[in-house]
């Protein structure tokens, strides 16, 4: 069955959960107080009103229902929810302090409802994405496609859709151009005859008059046209498209992090993390500091130059785990078994307590929170003869405390240990959340709570 109804899911949504908020909100005032017989005859009426204006409001600023096919799926409308629901509870408790009425407010019920809303509005979104899923899977409330293009490009459109059947995309045909009106007509036959919902036009193979050809058909047909410029070459460099007036400008991120918005959030999170570790963590540092001075002579921290972002030195700081003048005897670390190290450098090793200093090389603006670990000069010079073009990417970001490689592969004191992190460094650039950062940090909270380290 051909989609009769397009735009037809975000409006669903959009009643849905406001149903569920006032539902939410009747919920908890029963629970709270037993009955509904004065609600309407109180303060909490008010709140109702306000709460439903500001709902509307917020998801309009932050567009929580748009979204298309290719976007809607569980993970996004989790993100969405919580953001919106968030902002939400944040302004109402600021307006009722503002206005000096949140005493006059059960706090019980105010977090029942927000408890509830979130438990129905979930249940609601999980049955409707797996209810979608298996819906199109099976045949129905799918939108016909035709491809103009028969080349490689083409194929991977094609094969983007039949990998994924829980889009409801089904394949109609596929045509290459030539310099007769043949295509055209045949193309424009197929539409009527299919009602195509979508034609995609691979540039790469079509001539400026041929694209407008096909658009001049898609205003007759009433189709969409989709233009797909080939972008395989430098998609990895996360090229992003920004508007000067009415143009297009492609722009290729020659290193991770390129944009504003992402070096500021990274920043951000690193300054905050790292504020909040030291402060937290200030007896911590102390008693290591103790134990480090009352097991061993010499001093408590070991600093070391390290390459950190575009091969520049700087100096990274440690809590001492090795005895003095360590560096004589060699740079890489034996493991365990290896002499120079303390009776509480071992059990900082393996806690990973000994990086803690690390954090204030973070707030110098040296290294970063997440990211590839800084190495010595000799390992760089090794790496870049071993590998490049992949390492010289690593070297375009801040070193990081903790990293995807540092936690899969540990200490590097080979050059294949050392290539064996760079690959795994590599998929941290490939994209940046502050979600993925807070998913690193918790792994590695679990190797120092273990021991695992090395």
């Amino acid at each position: 069955m051909k989609n009769r109804y397009p735009g037809l899911l975000p409006k669903a949504h959009l009643w849905t959960d406001l149903v569920l908020l006032n539902g939410a909100f009747l919920f908890a005032y029963l629970v709270r107080f037993g009955d509904l017989s004065n609600l309407f005859q109180n303060q909490y009426v008010n709140l109702l009103l306000v709460a439903n204006l500001l709902w509307i409001f917020t998801i309009y600023v932050l567009k929580t229902y748009l979204f298309t096919r290719l976007s809607y799926n569980f993970n996004t409308q989790i993100g969405n929810l919580f953001k919106a629901a968030l902002i939400h509870a944040a302004t109402i408790m600021a307006f009722l302090y503002l206005f000096k009425e949140g005493e006059a407010y059960s706090r019980q019920q105010f977090l029942m409802t927000y408890g509830a809303f979130l438990i129905m509005a979930l249940t609601v979104r999980a049955a409707t994405v797996l209810s979608l899923k298996l819906y199109r899977q099976a045949g129905y409330n799918y939108s016909r496609y035709a491809i103009v293009g028969k080349g490689d490009l083409a194929t991977l459109i094609r094969g983007f859709y039949n990998d994924r059947k829980e889009l409801g995309y089904r394949f109609c045909g596929m045509f290459e151009f030539n310099n007769n009106n043949d295509e055209l007509n045949s193309l424009e036959a197929l539409m009527g005859n299919q009602k195509l919902d979508y034609v995609y036009c691979c540039l790469s193979e079509m001539s400026d008059e041929q694209v407008r050809g096909v658009i001049k058909l898609g205003e007759r047909q009433k189709t969409q046209i989709r233009l797909v410029p080939d972008f395989r070459g430098f998609m990895t460099n996360m090229a992003t498209i920004e508007y000067h007036d009415m143009y297009p400008i492609i722009q290729v991120n020659t290193k991770p992090f390129s944009s504003i918005n992402e070096q500021t959030l990274k920043r951000s999170f690193d300054l905050i993390f790292s504020s909040v570790v030291m402060l937290l963590g200030a007896p911590i540092f102390l008693s290591v500091m103790a134990a480090v001075k009352l097991t061993s002579k010499g001093p408590v921290f070991y600093r070391q130059r390290r390459c950190g972002q575009w091969g520049e030195m700087f100096e990274i700081y440690k809590f001492r785990s090795m005895c003095v003048n360590a560096d004589k005897m060699g740079q890489h670390s034996t493991g365990d078994s290896d002499p120079r190290i303390t009776s509480i450098g071992r059990i900082l090793r393996k806690t990973r307590l000994d990086e803690l200093p690390q954090f204030y090389n973070v707030l110098r603006g040296d290294m970063s929170v997440v990211g590839p670990r800084p190495l010595y000069k000799y390992d760089v010079d090794m790496l870049m003869e071993a590998e490049p073009h992949d390492f010289q990417r690593l070297l375009t970001v801040k070193p990081g405390i903790t990293s995807i490689g540092q936690i899969n592969v540990g200490y590097a004191d080979t050059v294949a240990k050392n290539v064996e992190r760079l690959k795994y460094d590599l998929q941290y650039l490939k994209s940046y959340s502050v979600m993925d950062d807070i998913n690193l940090i918790f792994k590695t909270m679990q190797v120092m709570v273990l021991g695992r380290g090395q």
